[in-house]
């Protein structure tokens, strides 16, 4: 299906461009989309590009280690950083609307060590994402078909790399829509399968209560071959009592692994959003009245996706107490035996079509910003500053190809290393954490220092990946990859890299505060390649209506980030253990959270572009009408 769907994709990029009369493709209509996206279609594109690999398999492996804390640490913790960005999207649109990547943004204000620190750290973001998506899709395509992961891995970057060097963001953002939509299709399908037509909650909840309530000597019996002999490890299969959880019940939000699982969840994602070229380009495309709305509609959706389908997926991998070992779990396999079990082969397909949804749509976004990375910030930087549009756009085409061949050798080296998805995953906050306060700081804070972002930056990194390694060796006494992946030893690395840099950088900017800036000088030193100024007229920077929806979104978004990670758990630590009838509630709001996401995803964007889409069908329909014409003619003149 893969190869397929990225024609059709490139063949819809080609129509849009064809029958729309969008003129010829500029490095600028590349790279940004021509900034005129609209909030529908911000929303979904946020959704296709957070909704990682890891958001379809590791929030079930979560479910699976840690009961229903999992799912709702997944989903609470990765949304937030998506509300927060909305408030840094409306800041670029204020102090740098003609911005391409966000090393421009710090090029133009801090100058040439903080430009290459915070490209050092963009790629590191890119790279990690994208490894951890290939990672995660090998594994499952190498589970459900037999391929190769060596072959899988080279094989799925192509998808990517036809239609977006072929279409540029526009096409990402168009595939993305399509992405979305099929997910969320996926999604409710799995969810009314787990609740609604093979089991119910009451039912899933019985179940997850028998598998805690088994004895040592049940599991052994359990899980044995026909011959009798047992081949159940404790901690290795779903079976019995849950470490750390209370009563140890799958069915409380009270776990101490699930809440530390739930901070390096928060720290980790913070990087891969605000040290993402990939988020910082659609807040580029996105019109500003549309961006910051955009962000916190793509949250809210987006957060149904691990939450719902973990909690019906991840929770009935337990309930049923499928033969899935922790090791097979951590590597992304618990949807696909889930759906195996529940459809067959339907299920294991629908769930390769979700996985490679999300591995194409995320890997397209990170294709095209590292493209840009390299585009503006290498080759017009430091190679050859008199680039004109078309060398831009030859070198991103050539970027996207290099990058996914170089992914898919990477990938294989990692998985040769012995690297799992939910390891790489956990780790990602240790590397890039300590880049995400000193950016945060150059778009709010006018006295936040170059100098001390650079220090911060570095600093937090190599205090951070010390205290990781130091924390293995204290918990274990020596270092391994099994060691370092500890929940406990994570939490050291990814909490000491954020907040030792968050300090540095404060401090110094108190000390050394940058001098002589202003936030209206910025955008002056941004140059345009070719002189688009779509998306940058008077309407689109004007101050006053920029300061209203900078004011609506951070109020909105404050506020609903501390409803996910404080006000909500506080409220479920009363139920201790889940009754029947509270599992059965919040069964609920996870069901109808998925239907009414798919269902907003889906219609906005057809709403808000209908005008857009009528233009296409009613060109495609005029071109059909003059060939028949044609040959009418041509027939009448052979008469």
């Amino acid at each position: 299906s893969g190869p397929l769907f990225s024609v059709f994709t490139t063949i819809l990029v080609y129509a849009e461009k064809y029958f729309r009369g969008s003129g010829s493709m500029t490095s600028e209509q590349f790279n940004t989309a021509g900034r005129m996206v609209k909030t529908g279609l911000t929303a979904s594109v946020i959704v296709s590009q957070w909704t990682w690999a890891a958001t379809l398999l590791q929030s079930s492996n979560v479910a699976w280690a840690y009961g229903v804390s999992g799912p709702f640490w997944y989903a609470s913790g990765a949304t937030i950083q998506i509300l927060l960005f909305g408030v840094l999207a409306i800041s670029l649109k204020k102090v740098a609307p003609s911005a391409h990547t966000v090393c421009e943004i710090a090029n133009a204000r801090w100058g040439k060590k903080a430009h290459l620190t915070f490209l050092f750290f963009a790629f590191c973001a890119n790279i990690i994402v994208t490894s951890m998506l290939l990672l995660g899709g090998a594994a499952t395509v190498n589970a459900l078909t037999g391929m190769d992961y060596r072959l899988a891995s080279f094989f799925i970057p192509w998808g990517v790399i036809l239609y977006t060097s072929a279409g540029g963001l526009k096409a990402t953002f168009l595939a993305s829509y399509l992405h979305t939509v099929i997910i969320f299709a996926v999604l409710i399908t799995m969810i009314t399968m787990v609740y609604i037509k093979v089991y119910s909650s009451n039912q899933i909840y019985a179940f997850l209560d028998a598998t805690v309530s088994k004895t040592s000597e049940e599991c052994n019996a359990y899980y044995s071959d026909a011959s009798g002999t047992t081949f159940y490890e404790e901690g290795k299969y779903a079976c019995g009592p849950v470490p750390g959880n209370r009563d140890g019940s799958y069915l409380t939000m009270l776990s101490s692994d699930g809440l530390m699982f739930g901070i390096i969840n928060i720290v980790g994602n913070f990087g891969t959003v605000f040290v993402d070229q990939s988020y910082w380009q659609s807040a580029i495309a996105a019109r500003p009245s549309s961006a910051a709305k955009g962000y916190l509609l793509g949250g809210i959706c987006w957060f149904a996706i691990p939450f719902s389908l973990a909690t019906s997926l991840g929770l009935t991998s337990t309930a049923l107490m499928l033969p899935i070992t922790s090791g097979e779990a951590g590597s992304g396999l618990v949807p696909p035996a889930v759906a195996n079990h529940l459809m067959g082969d339907t299920g294991a397909v629908l769930i390769l079509i979700m996985l490679f949804m999300a591995i194409v749509s995320t890997g397209s976004a990170e294709s095209i910003a590292v493209s840009s990375l390299v585009a503006y910030d290498i080759y017009r930087e430091y190679i050859n500053p008199d680039a004109d549009g078309k060398k831009i756009l030859l070198v991103s085409r050539i970027v996207i190809v290099l990058f996914g061949l170089f992914m898919g050798a990477f990938s294989i080296a990692l998985y040769e290393i012995g690297l799992n998805l939910g390891w790489v995953y956990l780790f990602m906050g240790v590397v890039i954490g300590s880049a995400v306060i000193p950016l945060w700081n150059m778009m709010t804070w006018e006295k936040a220092s170059g100098t001390g972002a650079v220090i911060a930056a570095w600093g937090g990194f190599i205090i951070g990946v010390t205290s990781w390694i130091i924390a293995a060796v204290i918990q274990s006494g020596s270092v391994s990859i099994d060691n370092l992946g500890t929940n406990e030893v994570m939490l050291t690395g990814n909490v000491i890299a954020i907040g030792s840099s968050g300090i540095i950088h404060f401090v110094y900017s108190m000390i050394y505060p940058q001098a002589d800036f202003s936030f209206s000088e910025l955008d002056d030193k941004i140059v345009l390649v070719e002189n688009d100024m779509s998306g940058l007229g008077e309407a689109e920077t004007d101050p006053v209506a920029l300061t209203k929806a900078y004011k609506w979104i951070t109020i909105r978004g404050w506020v609903l980030t501390i409803v996910l990670i404080i006000i909500w758990p506080l409220l479920s630590i009363p139920a201790g253990v889940f009754t029947e009838s509270y599992f059965a509630f919040w069964v609920l709001v996870a069901i109808a959270w998925g239907f009414g996401a798919a269902i907003t995803i889906t219609i906005l964007p057809l709403l808000e572009y209908s005008e857009e889409i009528g233009s296409v069908f009613a060109g495609i329909f005029s071109c059909c009408k003059s060939t028949e014409a044609t040959k009418e003619v041509d027939e009448e003149a052979d008469a």
